[in-house]
């Protein structure tokens, strides 16, 4: 394991324990008049992200330990696993603000469209590995591999999470682009794409099966304080206000304002704005900075990567965490629809910290793998 380690992106993995360390703070102090209230622990959510944390860096250490090789023989499994519990939450899940989501498990429940993109990236990066060594492939191959993306992306709007829909259509199409294709089958992969698209919205119209009044209302986004009474404008206003607060330098750790149950999701969606009140938006612009270089470290593995499946890997994995970035930070600022898309490293929840988790142990693994193939060839 130790020999392992030694080929990780350090920079990546430094980074990635101090936005979990940060994050966990901040969880804390978000959640602790929630916590007190709801569960008479005020730090209830802090336990429980703490251990969603354990457990995810346990997944990631076996990640990184895994050759990316042997999930070629599970991944259909993955995957057909990943969409029996997608049809299973339509059918039987629990609901949790207009989306049925999640499967109660007693103290946990998981949400299995955040492990949709796991087994998304993995499955598209498997696949496409072996399929570019074909010669004369055939178009019905070619396209064959998209299914599996249409799947989740339909059984995802069913629920309707709308967010998480958008964040496997970004990650479906950046790994399309990458593909090497010639330009001719690209050009007709996008038009039959771009023609579905209008043939659902045409059936959608004509059948009267469109959006509902709750699903519309996401779409009222604009001048949010204007509707400060309404459900459309409530949160995001409270949002705009904790961020007015925190100013510069923030009103100091554990003395939001806004957490006192102005910001019903305080601890998640809206964590960025409880980090801006109390610590201020030069610590929100070092956030976002953080992003930037932890993407391009990512990006950068991908880009050094010997084979297509991990440049799949880490450009399927930075295109997953910058449109989570920016849905969240979008939706909270007002500038989209606000969709419940957690902010990486900060929000409270267990899928979605174990999927991340994952994911850059992947990316990990990557690197490893990158390194384990230059010794190899430097040694020849």
């Amino acid at each position: 394991m130790k020999r392992v380690l030694n080929k990780v992106d350090k920079p990546l993995l430094i980074l990635t324990i101090i936005c979990l360390i940060f994050g966990l703070m901040m969880v804390g102090s978000a959640s602790s008049l929630k916590a007190y209230m709801s569960m008479g622990d005020s730090y209830y959510y802090f336990k429980r992200q703490l251990l969603f944390i354990i457990v995810g860096l346990v997944a990631f250490f076996i990640v990184v330990k895994t050759p990316i090789k042997r999930y070629k023989s599970i991944i259909y499994v993955v995957v057909l696993g990943v969409i029996g519990a997608l049809v299973y939450v339509l059918l039987k899940g629990d609901e949790s603000n207009g989306i049925y989501g999640w499967i109660n498990l007693g103290s946990v429940s998981i949400q299995p469209s955040e492990f949709a993109k796991t087994a998304l990236i993995l499955f598209m990066a498997l696949t496409f590995e072996k399929l570019i060594r074909i010669r004369n492939l055939s178009n019905a191959l070619k396209v064959a591999p998209f299914i599996v993306p249409l799947i989740f992306i339909f059984l995802v709007f069913e629920q309707p999470d709308f967010g998480t829909m958008m964040v496997l259509v970004g990650i479906t199409v950046v790994i399309f682009l990458m593909i090497p294709y010639d330009r001719k089958t690209k050009f007709v992969m996008i038009t039959f794409t771009i023609i579905s698209i209008l043939l659902l919205a045409l059936v959608m119209v004509l059948t009267g099966k469109g959006l509902s009044e709750s699903q519309m209302a996401r779409f009222n986004y604009k001048n949010p304080c204007t509707r400060y009474r309404e459900r459309t404008g409530y949160q995001v206003c409270n949002g705009y206000i904790a961020i007015n607060s925190g100013g510069l330098l923030g009103s100091g750790y554990g003395n939001s304002k806004q957490k006192y149950l102005y910001l019903p999701e305080a601890h998640t969606d809206f964590i960025f704005a409880i980090i801006i009140e109390e610590m201020g938006l030069i610590v929100g612009i070092i956030m976002i900075l953080v992003y930037f270089i932890i993407i391009w470290r990512i990006l950068m593995i991908g880009k050094k990567s010997y084979n297509l499946q991990g440049t799949i890997i880490c450009y399927g994995v930075a295109t997953l965490i910058a449109l989570h970035v920016m849905i969240n930070l979008g939706g909270v600022l007002g500038v989209i629809p606000l969709t419940g898309v957690p902010l990486p490293f900060y929000s409270y929840g267990g899928s979605f910290m174990l999927n991340l988790l994952i994911c850059l142990g992947l990316v990990q693994r990557v690197s490893v793998e990158n390194k384990m193939f230059e010794q190899k060839h430097l040694v020849r």
